[in-house]
C-alpha cells in the first residue's frame, strides 16, 4: 500500500515533458499570431496618433506610431458638430434597439427547435434555415420595404435584420448541448410552463451565448451601413458610420473632409477622417472586455454540435 502511495504521488514525467517541450512548429504558430495580431492593432494605433497629431505633422508623413505635435481639433470641430454627435446618439438606440428584438426574436426561434418533444422540428428547421441560403435581392426587398412604408424610417433599419439564421442556429447548437432534458423533466413535474422553463431555467444557465450573440448583433448593426445607403434620405436617420463613410468617400474623391457648414473646421482631411473613424469606432470596442469572458465559452460550445 506504501509503494502505491509513493507511486501516485510521483509526478508524471510524461505529462511535465508534453507541457515543458516546446517545438519549432510552436514558435511558428506564435510568430504567425502575433503577426495577425499587430496586422489588427497597428492600424488602429497609427490612427489614433493621427487623429492628435498637428496638421504640419501629418501631412509630412511623420506619423508612423506615436502622435508628433499634440492637437485635440479635430475631435472639438466633431463635438461641436450637432450632426455628427446626432448620428453616433441615434446609432447607438438603434443598436441597442435592434439587438433586444434580435436576441428575442433569435431565441424564440432556437428554444423550441432544440427540443425533442416538438413535433415538426425538422420542417421549421429548414423553414428557417433556407433565408441563410438564398436571398430575394435588392430590389424586390427596396420594393417591399416601400409597400410596407419602411423607406426613411428608423424601422427599416431594424426589423428587416432581427432574425439571422447563422445566430439561431449557433444557439439551438447551445441549447441541445447544454441544457439537459432532464432539467426540463423536473421543471415539468413540478408543474412549470414552458415559458416558466425558458424564463426560469434554461435563460439564466445561457449566459455565455446570450452575450456572445448580443454581442455578434451589436457590432453588426453598428459596423453595417449599406442598408442606410439604400434606404435612408433624411439626414436626421443617418447612422455614424454611413456618416463616416460620407466623409471619407468626399475626402477621397475632392481632397476635402467637412462636417456641417457652420462648424469651422482648421483640421486637415486626413486628421480629421482619422478622429472620425475614431470617433466611430471607440464605443463599440469598449463593450468588448465587458463580455469577453463569455465570449469565448459561448461561441465553443454552441459550435460543439448541430
Amino acid at each position: 500500500m506504501a509503494k502505491e502511495k509513493v507511486n501516485d504521488m510521483t509526478p508524471n514525467t510524461d505529462a511535465t515533458h508534453a507541457v515543458n517541450k516546446f517545438s519549432i512548429g510552436d514558435a511558428l504558430i506564435m510568430l504567425f499570431l502575433t503577426i495577425l495580431c499587430l496586422t489588427c492593432v497597428l492600424p488602429f494605433i497609427h490612427l489614433a496618433a493621427k487623429s492628435i497629431s498637428s496638421n504640419t505633422a501629418v501631412m509630412q508623413k511623420s506619423v508612423v506610431l506615436w502622435p508628433k505635435g499634440l492637437n485635440f481639433d479635430a475631435y472639438t470641430s466633431i463635438f461641436q458638430d450637432g450632426t455628427l454627435v446626432h448620428s453616433f446618439l441615434y446609432s447607438v438606440w438603434v443598436v441597442l434597439l435592434f439587438t433586444l428584438m434580435g436576441m428575442i426574436v433569435c431565441t424564440c426561434a432556437a428554444y423550441p427547435l432544440s427540443r425533442k418533444r416538438l413535433k415538426g422540428r425538422a420542417f421549421f428547421t429548414f423553414i428557417l434555415m433556407f433565408p441563410m441560403y438564398f436571398g430575394a435581392g435588392l430590389i424586390p426587398s427596396y420594393l417591399l420595404y416601400k409597400s410596407y412604408k419602411l423607406l426613411n424610417t428608423m424601422w427599416v433599419l431594424i426589423l428587416p435584420l432581427i432574425y439571422s439564421a447563422y445566430n439561431m442556429l449557433i444557439m439551438k447548437s447551445f441549447f441541445q448541448s447544454s441544457i439537459p432534458d432532464s432539467l426540463e423533466e423536473a421543471a415539468f413535474l413540478d408543474g412549470a410552463n414552458n415559458f416558466q422553463i425558458l424564463f426560469r431555467i434554461v435563460l439564466p444557465l445561457s449566459k455565455p451565448i446570450l452575450a456572445t450573440l448580443s454581442l455578434f448583433y451589436a457590432v453588426g448593426r453598428w459596423n453595417s451601413y449599406a442598408d442606410n445607403k439604400y434606404y435612408i434620405t433624411s439626414e436626421g436617420l443617418k447612422m455614424i458610420q454611413y456618416k463616416l463613410y460620407q466623409l471619407v468617400a468626399s475626402a477621397t474623391e475632392a481632397q476635402t473632409a467637412t462636417l456641417s457648414e457652420a462648424i469651422e473646421v482648421t483640421s486637415t482631411p486626413e486628421v480629421l477622417q482619422s478622429a472620425c473613424i475614431m470617433f466611430a469606432t471607440i464605443p463599440i470596442i469598449c463593450v468588448y472586455p465587458f463580455l469577453q469572458k463569455y465570449f469565448v465559452k459561448g461561441v465553443m460550445i454552441g459550435a460543439v454540435k448541430g
